[in-house]
């Protein structure tokens, strides 16, 4: 049968529930039990305890199968969480009941009442002596969705994807569970739980492309949040010595299996600390979500395994010394520092960078290449240069070195963390280097903010601040090796649209 077919014939069955006297969109069903309270109260109970004191129930779900046996059938419901078993028989059930049941197809939402109990092969089940239809599916459910590779389809009617692949419900739910590990790791500190700007004057905390929009009221342009860090900092100073933000972020930059325009980090500063104390304070926070959403500090991973209980912190010039791999000579750590010779070195290995990048960003470019993939189990990455680091501190003793780390997992960037530049004079020499960056052709420089100077000015004691990304975080806890896969509603090109390029509204960089 075309799936056009089957679509007509839902729609026919629809419009006979419908003169029949059934209202397939009531506005509500009143029950005793969920699916999964059933499940869970009544499936210690043997077939002789179901009849001894028979058990009157009413629930409600949406049909996931129904296979009929002439004057019966079996179906079986589920409520997203569990699922549950459901037998109909001509004989015990009202003539209109099993003509309601006769116009059922697989996806609908029904109601049922009933008494229950095991069937030969020990299976709970409820006889239904009632049902009601709830919503009608007009679309029908993959039949295999599990073998299904059309992977826009699932990220674009995700709906369908929760509906039909419990796997996909799973992902989500423990993300869930990260969010809210987090939030009582830092609650249980004295953190304060914060919300800061969306809409911003200057899209300042991070190096990216903004999205800009305008506010016609107030007739100014307004950019969406790259992060809310000078935000939250403006917070320290007032007063709040530990703050966190779960935040939605917006970067008008390319998608990947990495990056979604949008996403969520949490970011957090914690007064009279420096970046040694974060790093102390991320392993205890990292280690712990994981045993709690895994059950294991040994984590599986695309067929490895990453063990949260192994930790390394290395310098980022040791690093890239350490795991040099190309086929170039390899470096000294006078050669790291010398733009020039970087230059040289990306260029004989084919590593593309932009003209205008300084040392700090040519070394981040050979970092990614030669480290990032080597590091499987929780690394920090520490001592930035100072030039990729507008808003951190530098060494009292290497003032070239931000007080800065990255963590990677798995080969994934997962947090960002440094000792927050409090000297209100430097900090404007520092914006006022990120402005000839700026109009040197760098997008994704700091612009100036003067009242984020001016909050310095009042006196922020010293401070490190760090931002984990949830996205990327979820990913190595869930074993999926997408970005999409942890984000409900991913974004995607149009259906159909102009510049699809027929890969079915994915990016090329999938």
């Amino acid at each position: 049968m075309h799936e056009t077919d089957a679509i007509a014939q839902r729609k026919r069955k629809l419009e006979t529930a419908v003169r029949e006297g059934f209202d397939p969109y009531p506005h509500k069903f009143s029950y005793t039990h969920t699916v999964s309270q059933l499940v869970m109260q009544f499936a210690p109970l043997s077939h002789e305890a179901l009849q001894a004191e028979p058990a009157r129930v009413c629930t409600c779900g949406r049909l996931i199968a129904l296979r009929a046996h002439g004057k019966a059938a079996f179906g079986h419901v589920t409520d997203g969480n569990s699922r549950i078993q459901i037998y109909i028989k001509k004989d015990k059930v009202s003539e209109q009941t099993f003509g309601l049941y006769q116009l059922l197809d697989v996806g609908d939402l029904v109601g049922l009442t009933g008494e229950m109990f095991r069937t030969r092969t020990g299976e709970l089940t409820v006889l239904v002596e009632k049902l009601s239809l709830l919503a009608k599916c007009l679309l029908p459910l993959p039949e295999k969705w599990h073998g299904l590779t059309d992977t826009e389809t699932r990220y674009r009617q995700r709906y369908v994807d929760l509906i039909a692949n419990p796997e996909a419900r799973e992902i989500f739910k423990r993300r869930a569970v990260i969010i809210r590990e987090m939030r009582s790791f830092f609650d249980d500190r004295d953190f304060i739980e914060v919300e800061t700007p969306m809409m911003q004057r200057i899209a300042g905390g991070a190096a990216a492309r903004p999205f800009e929009t305008f506010h016609k009221a107030l007739g100014i342009p307004l950019f969406l949040r790259i992060a809310p860090e000078l935000y939250l900092k403006r917070l320290v100073v007032g007063g709040f010595p530990r703050v966190y933000e779960i935040n939605r972020n917006f970067r008008n930059e390319g998608i990947s299996t990495m990056h979604n325009p949008e996403f969520t980090m949490l970011e957090f500063y914690q007064a009279y600390s420096d970046y040694a104390d974060l790093m102390e304070l991320s392993q205890e926070l990292l280690t712990r979500i994981a045993e709690r959403v895994t059950g294991s500090r040994q984590v599986q991973y695309q067929g490895r395994v990453i063990d949260f209980e192994t930790w390394e912190r290395i310098p980022l010039h040791d690093s890239i010394l350490r795991f040099w791999n190309l086929p170039t000579e390899k470096p000294s750590l006078v050669d790291l520092k010398d733009p020039a010779r970087l230059r040289s070195i990306l260029d004989a290995s084919g590593i593309g960078y932009l003209a205008p990048m300084q040392a700090g960003a040519l070394l981040g470019r050979l970092f990614e290449v030669v480290v990032e993939p080597h590091l499987l189990n929780p690394t920090i990455i520490y001592d930035f240069p100072a030039d990729v680091s507008p808003l951190s501190k530098t060494r009292d003793n290497d003032p070239s070195l931000a007080e800065r780390f990255e963590l990677f997992i798995a080969g994934i960037e997962v947090a960002n963390a440094y000792s927050e530049l409090n000297d209100p004079v430097e900090q404007r020499a520092r914006f006022d280097e990120q402005l000839k960056m700026k109009a040197a052709g760098d997008e994704e420089a700091h612009g100036m903010d003067e009242d984020y100077v001016r909050a310095l000015s009042y006196g922020m004691p010293p401070t490190a601040g760090e931002g984990i990304g949830i996205d990327r975080l979820a990913m190595i806890l869930t074993n999926t090796r997408s970005i999409r896969e942890v984000i409900l509603f991913p974004h995607l090109r149009p259906e159909g649209g102009s510049g699809s390029g027929g890969d079915g509204g994915l990016p090329q960089s999938e």
